[in-house]
């Protein structure tokens, strides 16, 4: 008797046997059968009983997110009143990995690479500050981390990224704040948020703009329509990016420029976003993109529905083509845990391109779950393509939380190509965290992915420390 078509068999439901048992997990998260409020009072914290402040590295002037009495400052001829402060903090991260490829002959992959964001905030008051942001451990144009190649001996090297160059610079503030002696007693609508320099721009949850961008934006919080009691409140920011425009493709090709439409409309039951993105290229092209977000509750289940598009004016390049992804995100809490249990799809239909890439941010389904999502350190990939090119797939995760402060998260998906020239993928990953004192924890990550009709499978592990200063 023969057994590979029954291996086989196993194997490719393998993925789909671990989702229904995820979904059988989460049958007690829609039981009436809760916990209510306890009527007893409880036990009244003094100071000495609360945890203490983690503090940032380096603190001058006010305490972050401290208790008492705020500076007196100065005050400009504007009007405003200043009182600094300097926050430096940030977040080291070094990862020991390994991964192989399914391909004929393919060798594993053994690198330990390190990573520090390096933040120092000059805060001048509530609403004005200055940011200052360096990568002194890597270089994000070229995606090489400090550290060390040990595998295979064709790539073994020692790699020196250290460097002062600025990543983040910008200065944001609020025009009503600046100049507070223009409207005295606040009494007209002239609150308008602005930033310049640059800075970290994220939209529609990085599936239209993800990157470090140079330029200047505008926003208005708190629009209200007369007519329309249900809409809370209204966001509106406009963007323009003028330099360090990385495309789709997550490379500087040329010298892009961007304008961006952003909103925001909170209402008494759902909140919804609404972007549009058009951005230029002599060699990448001129494309346009428009995209829309739903997010609301449904009883306990928590839901995210987007709709991206991508039109391209004039050629059709690698950075600027012409597509739509329907995405969903769905997730809630089993009944008596703090645990969460996640399914998310997709459905990316022709060509989409997002607008706006940073080197290390990866493909634009990086949300759908840690099979899809790039690791942003080293030359780890992501276990899935998360690339929006003709394809359908899914995840179905639980994450797990304990008291001893850890964390586990399972997961299995799958990618269906709608391309001849390729195969579908599945696979399943596991996170394991563990806290380390009030600043760090350990996170051991695992995968193993199969392609439909190839013998080998892909896997990859890697155990990091990241530490927060």
């Amino acid at each position: 008797m023969r057994l590979e078509p029954v291996t086989d068999f196993i194997e490719k439901r393998l993925v789909w046997t671990v989702g229904l048992c995820l979904l059988c997990l989460s049958v007690p998260g829609f039981s009436d059968d809760y916990p209510t409020l306890s009527r007893e009072p409880g036990k009244y914290l003094s100071d000495d009983d609360l945890p203490q402040r983690t503090a940032p590295i380096i603190e001058l002037g006010a305490d972050f997110l401290g208790t008492g009495n705020i500076e007196p400052g100065f005050t400009l001829p504007t009007g405003a009143v200043w009182s600094p402060s300097l926050w430096v903090y940030g977040t080291f991260r070094s990862a020991y990995q390994t991964y192989r490829g399914a391909q004929e002959n393919a060798e594993a992959v053994v690198e330990w690479a390190n990573r520090l964001d390096l933040f120092a905030n000059l805060q001048l008051t509530g609403t004005e500050r200055i940011l200052l942001g360096l990568t002194p451990l890597h270089d994000r144009d070229n995606g090489q981390f400090t550290g060390e190649i040990y595998e295979p001996d064709v790539l073994k090297e020692s790699i020196d990224e250290t460097n002062t160059e600025i990543d983040t610079f910008f200065f944001e503030g609020d025009f009503a704040e600046l100049f507070p002696n223009i409207d005295y007693f606040d009494s007209t609508p002239n609150d308008i948020g602005f930033s310049i320099g640059r800075q970290q721009i994220l939209f529609m949850d990085g599936f239209m703009v993800n990157d470090s961008i140079d330029g200047f934006g505008l926003s208005k919080n708190n629009i209200r329509l007369k007519g329309f009691p249900h809409l809370v409140n209204w966001r509106s920011s406009l963007f323009v990016g003028i330099d360090e425009i990385e495309r789709h493709t997550n490379d500087d090709i040329d010298d892009s420029k961007l304008v961006g439409w952003f909103n925001q409309l909170d209402t008494s039951s759902s909140t919804y976003n609404v972007d549009m993105v058009y951005v230029t290229g002599e060699d990448a092209g001129d494309l346009l993109n428009i995209g829309g977000e739903a997010i609301q509750r449904f009883g306990k289940l928590n839901s995210a529905f987007r709709v991206v598009a991508s039109k391209a004016i004039g050629d059709v390049t690698q950075q600027s083509d012409n597509g739509m992804i329907l995405f969903a995100e769905l997730s809630w809490v089993p009944s008596r845990t703090h645990d969460n249990i996640y399914a998310n799809a997709f459905v990316a239909i022709d060509d989409y391109t997002s607008a706006a890439r940073g080197p290390l941010t990866g493909g634009v389904l990086g949300r759908t779950g840690i099979l899809y999502a790039a690791q942003g350190i080293g030359t780890y990939p992501a276990p899935l393509s998360n690339n929006a090119q003709r394809a359908s797939g899914l995840t179905l995760g639980y994450q797990k939380f304990f008291k001893s402060r850890t964390q586990i998260v399972i997961e299995a998906g799958a990618r269906f190509e709608n391309r001849d020239e390729l195969r579908d993928e599945h696979g399943v990953a596991l996170r394991i965290q563990q806290a380390i004192g009030r600043r760090a924890f350990i996170q051991i990550d695992g995968y193993t992915t199969w392609v439909e009709d190839l013998d080998d499978t892909e896997y990859g592990s890697r155990i990091e420390l990241q530490v927060k200063l």
